[in-house]
């Protein structure tokens, strides 16, 4: 379970977060002064620390550099009744993750929370690394990514994309990054961040799926105090943050028209305003942008601007779905476990050779995140040495189920009579469909034109009750 160490004088917020925050599976201790706050790190090891600005016997400035230098693998957000940008730029380059202003938001203060541990577990494993302590491959220097903490692996697909990330992360090249969904492409991006000379400034990560046009301009840019109707508080935008670092936008194909005019401005000019000001701001900022559909069939239907397009394109990665990467299937999975027992104060040592079947068999069209949601669940369910088979989700050993039988009727001989070709036939159309669908039932019964009822009765018949 991770740990947060919340920070603040005024009793009653102290306990609202830490409430929110517990029901939201944080481990949360609370300090109301600088000092008690500095015998909690002494006596155990926190994630994160949320720290007040304003402390009776210190401020953020002063707790961020102590909390630095001696306990740099924690991470710390500072959060403040009032908005100063030059003192948020200041504590972001002292290290902090993030500024908060008052008044807090559950949802955005959760999601900047998850990603300010994500990040710091990241630098944590990069600053670990050492030649004595790191897994051995060939020629090649380890590359940890954020979220899913693994080494790359050894597949043709894999040394391929360690390639690739080695060649481009020394240079200041914009890149883009393509794939399917869950393949990790936010990962790639902080690998690319870590192994740069950014790598000491801020990574900033921006969903670029779920902006309204509304909201773009203030979330790229930022604003000024009462520059539109419900601007409470001035507001640093992502571009701002990032300054000196790298700024990862995903999904960066859903953007609008007009807000990928502005974005082209940005790029060309290296300069923002933020909404309501008539400053320009200088940015030093290394842009990589993800998306899971063909920018340039988006650019021919006229839904994606060329011009954009080739200022983000200096360098492309396409990143190999799962199913492309053999046998690093298991070395993603072993280090997920890993993880997990880290989590869930679990000691479970590995997997069953029928699990491991399984997974090297099933083609995971969620990709690696399918993989690490499947891991941490069936740890979870797991109270033995290793995990079994039944800990797994029913499609996935279904799904390999099918594909043993399907490989067997492959291998049988023909039968020669017409009844039992015909048979034969069915159950291999039957199983190819399901394999497809992943298994939804009614999907297949669609595709096979029977009903559900009929399909049950013939999945029964070759032994793939589900």
């Amino acid at each position: 379970m991770r740990k947060i160490l919340i920070v603040d004088d005024e009793i009653n917020i102290g306990l609202l977060l830490s409430k929110f925050l517990t029901r939201n599976s944080f481990s949360v201790s609370t300090a109301t002064s600088g000092v008690s706050a500095m015998e909690y790190l002494a006596k155990e090891s926190y994630d994160l620390v949320l720290c007040d600005y304003r402390l009776e016997d210190t401020d953020g400035k002063e707790m961020l550099i102590k909390i630095k230098e001696s306990y740099p693998g924690t991470g710390v957000i500072i959060i403040t009744g009032y908005s100063d940008i030059k003192l948020a730029v200041e504590l972001i380059k002292l290290g902090a993750y993030d500024y908060i202003t008052k008044p807090l938001y559950p949802d955005e203060i959760l999601n900047t929370i998850n990603k300010a541990i994500d990040t710091q577990t990241a630098l944590n494993e990069n600053r670990a690394e050492t030649p004595a302590e790191a897994p051995k491959q060939k020629g090649s220097k380890q590359i940890y990514n954020q979220t899913d903490n693994f080494v790359a692996g050894q597949s043709t697909a894999s040394k391929e994309l360690l390639k690739q990330i080695q060649l481009v992360a020394p240079t200041a090249y914009s890149v883009i990054l393509t794939g399917e969904s869950g393949t990790g492409k936010e990962s790639v991006a902080m690998a690319i961040h870590l192994n740069s000379p950014r790598k000491n400034n801020p990574f900033v990560a921006m969903d670029c799926g779920s902006l309204t046009k509304e909201l773009a301009g203030s979330e790229f840019f930022g604003h000024e105090k009462g520059s539109f109707t419900g601007a409470l508080y001035t507001k640093i935008g992502h571009f701002e943050m990032a300054n000196g670092g790298t700024l990862f936008l995903d999904e960066v194909g859903n953007l609008s028209y007009e807000i990928q005019a502005a974005l082209l401005r940005t790029v060309q000019e290296r300069k923002i305003k933020r909404i309501g000001s008539t400053k320009e701001i200088d940015l030093d900022v290394r842009i990589i942008v993800a998306t899971n559909e063909n920018l340039t069939n988006a650019i021919q239907k006229g839904r994606f601007r060329e011009d954009l397009y080739h200022r983000f394109n200096e360098f492309s990665i396409a990143l190999p779905p799962l199913s492309q990467r053999g046998r690093d299937i298991m070395v993603f999975a072993n280090t997920f476990l890993e993880v997990a027992n880290h989590e869930l104060s679990r000691n479970v040592q590995g997997f069953s050779e029928e699990v491991e079947e399984c997974f090297l068999t099933y083609n995971w069209p969620g990709n690696v995140r399918e993989l690490k949601n499947v891991v941490r669940r069936a740890t979870l369910l797991t109270e033995t040495q290793e995990i079994q088979l039944k800990a797994l989700p029913l499609e996935i050993s279904t799904y390999a189920k099918a594909s043993a039988m399907e490989s067997s009727i492959s291998r049988t001989e023909k039968p020669r009579d017409l009844k039992n070709a015909a048979l034969e036939a069915e159950y291999e159309a039957i199983l190819k469909v399901l394999r497809e669908v992943n298994f939804n039932k009614t999907k297949a019964a669609k595709i096979l034109n029977i009903d559900r009822k009929t399909l049950y009765n013939k999945m029964r018949a070759i032994n793939l009750e589900t």
